[in-house]
C-alpha cells in the first residue's frame, strides 16, 4: 500500500483566513491580531493534562486571545471558532492535486489535531475521499508529538508512505525524527530553523504528486 499523510488545517484548508475571518464577526479590525494571539496560545492549552477536545482549545485559545487585547466576550461568543469551523475554506487548488494522487495509485489519509466530530465536517468540504484519518482522539496527543503517527503505522503498516504538511513545527520535524519521506507546503513562505530536515518543499501543493513520488 502507497500511503500519502497529510495534515488538514493549513495544508488543506485554509485554517488562517477561518480564524481571522471569524474573529472579525465579532471584533471587526482585530482579526489578525486574534489570529496571531490564537497561535500563541493553542500550544500551551493542547499541553494539559488530560489532553483537552480540540473544541476545548479552539474556544480557549481564543478566549486568551481575546483577553490579551482587552476584548469582552459575550457569553455565546468564546466558541465561534468551533461554530465556523465547518465552513473554513479549502483552498482552491486541493482538488486536482489530490485527484492526481489518487489516479496514480496512492491512497489518502489525514493526521490531524482536531476531533472526530470537527474534521467529519470538514471532510465533507474536501473535493476527494481520504481512506483513513488519525484525531487527536485516536492518538490520545496532539502533534508534534508522535502519537498521530504511530497510531497510523500500527494500524495501517505502510508500506510506502510520504507525509505532506504546512506545519514545519508540529510535521516536518517529527517526520523527520520518524524517518519519513516528506513534502513541506511552506504556504507562508517561512524560513525553518533546520533547512537540512527538508526534503521537497512546495510553495502550495500545485506539482505535489511529482514531489511526493520523488521523496518516496
Amino acid at each position: 500500500m502507497r500511503w500519502v499523510t497529510f495534515d488538514c488545517f493549513g495544508t488543506l484548508i485554509d485554517w488562517r483566513h477561518g480564524i481571522a475571518t471569524s474573529a472579525e464577526l465579532l471584533f471587526p479590525g482585530y482579526g489578525g491580531r486574534l489570529l496571531d494571539g490564537y497561535n500563541r496560545h493553542e500550544p500551551q492549552v493542547q499541553a494539559a493534562s488530560p489532553i483537552p477536545r480540540y473544541r476545548t482549545v479552539l474556544t480557549e485559545a481564543f478566549r486568551r486571545a481575546c483577553a490579551d487585547e482587552g476584548l469582552e466576550l459575550g457569553p455565546d461568543d468564546a466558541d465561534v471558532l468551533a461554530t465556523t469551523f465547518p465552513y473554513w475554506p479549502v483552498f482552491p487548488e486541493v482538488g486536482a492535486e489530490l485527484s492526481a494522487l489518487r489516479s496514480a495509485g496512492w491512497r489518502l489519509a489525514l493526521l490531524t489535531n482536531c476531533d472526530r466530530d470537527l474534521v467529519s465536517h470538514t471532510r465533507r468540504r474536501l473535493p476527494v475521499v481520504f481512506d483513513a484519518v488519525v484525531t487527536a482522539e485516536d492518538s490520545l496527543g496532539y502533534k508534534p508529538s508522535h502519537a498521530h503517527f504511530d497510531h497510523f503505522r500500527a494500524v495501517h503498516e505502510p508500506a510506502t508512505w510520504v507525509h505532506v504538511a504546512q506545519s514545519y513545527v508540529h510535521d516536518m520535524v517529527p517526520a523527520h525524527a520518524l524517518g519519513l519521506p516528506r513534502v513541506w507546503i511552506n504556504r507562508l513562505s517561512q524560513q525553518p530553523a533546520d533547512p537540512s530536515i527538508l526534503q521537497a518543499v512546495l510553495p502550495d501543493l500545485r506539482g505535489l504528486l511529482a514531489a511526493v513520488e520523488s521523496a518516496a
